[in-house]
């Protein structure tokens, strides 16, 4: 079961880290989560640093084992955890909520959370997945370099406990990851893309310094945006393309 047992700390430097070094002890077992009221050095996706006021948001990581799932086959893990959240946050914020490729948890057009996921190795075997989320929940002021930030306590205008969401959203990712079969690969993938912030919806990206209109019309197994660009679709791996959001 994710979330058992659910560890809550005072103060790390990243949840990420953290678990990463109660993993290496070998002490661990599959679903243990932490989640910390402060982090000092909290990690975003391509190095960028996420920070959050002290107890206001949820700083959650997970020790997930993949199991039968290869290498090849990381993006469903990926696409279920991204489903998990999302399930759990429109419970509370409603359906305007979507999933941001590939795993950024929006509602409307605005961040209200990220998700980071660190693969431990042993050979070609995948041993575990550190899988990293913040969450904004009760944060009303935000840093003026972040674009299109927004939280729980926004979207509702009511103050929440965050380990209570947290327990509730571990629950909701127990149910998706539960679903990481073969036999539901293809389910999972088309559930993913129905959630999909502007699938099939014109908006503006930036590619090598170049803004473009285009339109998402698929996502691959293997996580690739299927971007078309003047009538050309391209293939496109994270860090290759990026969303332009007008505020």
């Amino acid at each position: 079961m994710i979330g058992q047992p659910l560890y809550i700390l005072d103060t790390v430097d990243s949840t990420n880290n953290y678990a990463m070094e109660q993993v290496n002890t070998g002490q661990v077992t599959p679903g243990t989560a932490w989640f910390a009221m402060e982090q000092t050095a909290g990690k975003g996706q391509r190095g960028k640093q996420w920070l959050s006021p002290p107890g206001e948001n949820i700083i959650l990581t997970i020790a997930l084992q993949p199991g039968m799932l290869p290498l090849s086959r990381q993006f469903m893990l990926s696409a279920a955890v991204a489903l998990g959240v999302y399930d759990w946050f429109s419970k509370y914020a409603g359906d305007e909520t979507a999933i941001k490729w590939s795993n950024d948890i929006y509602w409307r057009d605005r961040k209200a959370g990220g998700i980071l996921i660190e693969n431990v190795l042993r050979g070609n075997t995948w041993q575990y997945a550190i899988t990293g989320m913040g969450i904004n929940i009760n944060q009303t002021v935000f840093p003026g370099h972040l674009p299109n930030p927004v939280s729980l306590k926004q979207i509702t205008g009511k103050t929440w406990d965050a380990i209570e969401l947290t327990r509730d959203l571990c629950s909701c990712l127990d149910t998706r990851l539960k679903l990481l079969h073969p036999a539901h690969y293809d389910s999972l993938l088309e559930d993913y893309k129905s959630k999909l912030f502007r699938f099939g919806q014109p908006g503006t990206y930036r590619m090598n310094e170049e803004y473009f209109e285009g339109i998402i019309r698929d996502v691959l197994p293997d996580g690739k945006l299927c971007l078309e660009k003047d009538g050309e679709v391209l293939q496109l791996g994270f860090g290759e393309v990026e969303f332009v959001i007008v505020k």
